[in-house]
């Protein structure tokens, strides 16, 4: 398995952790503010990941770009663009 691949899988099983520590916050009727602190904590991880997907899905595009003829270069990279672009809309 790719590193790359490896790292998110890591990232997203500790994500999986965080949210079921939330779950038991709540639960528990823990105070808001700390609630609030560990969603902050699991966004910005959640945006982490986001950010690894991001590059190496830009870094297998490109490399595909490099073998590819023209028209399927063009259908690539605007492939990859508007997936950058949901992901900037959405984080």
């Amino acid at each position: 398995m790719e590193p790359e691949r490896k790292d998110v899988l890591l990232r997203l099983r500790r994500i999986e952790g965080q949210i079921r520590g939330l779950q038991r916050m709540v639960e528990q009727r823990v105070p808001c503010a700390d609630i609030l602190m560990q969603v902050a904590a699991v966004t910005a991880a959640v945006k982490k990941v986001g950010t690894v997907v991001v590059k190496t899905y830009m870094e297998e595009c490109l490399n595909k770009t490099q073998r590819a003829p023209g028209v399927k270069r063009t259908e690539t990279l605007r492939d990859f663009q508007k997936a950058v672009s949901r992901y900037i809309d959405w984080a």
